[in-house]
């Protein structure tokens, strides 16, 4: 049998560790809890799996951008007047 050694072409050389998977790997290093994933010890709530449901079969299933979407910012807005009166 042929000696067969794997090789990546030179340009993945320039790839650096994602933000999410260095976060892990210090939080290990330290042996601290990792905030970055959500690891839950209980089941999501019905109503939670029912809307997730919802928004992936709505094709509602892209990462948001960093501050959230347009309707869950109102939404939030709208919450706030209401319960704090802002």
């Amino acid at each position: 049998m042929a000696n067969f050694q794997a090789r990546t072409a030179r340009r993945t050389h320039l790839f650096t560790e994602s933000v999410i998977r260095e976060m892990t790997r210090v939080a290990h290093e330290h042996d601290a809890i990792n905030l970055a994933q959500g690891f839950p010890d209980f089941s999501a709530p019905e109503l939670l799996k029912e809307a997730a449901c919802a928004a992936i079969r709505a094709d509602i299933n892209q990462y948001a951008i960093t501050w959230g979407t347009v309707n869950l910012r109102q939404a939030l807005a709208e919450k706030y007047a209401d319960r704090y009166g802002m």
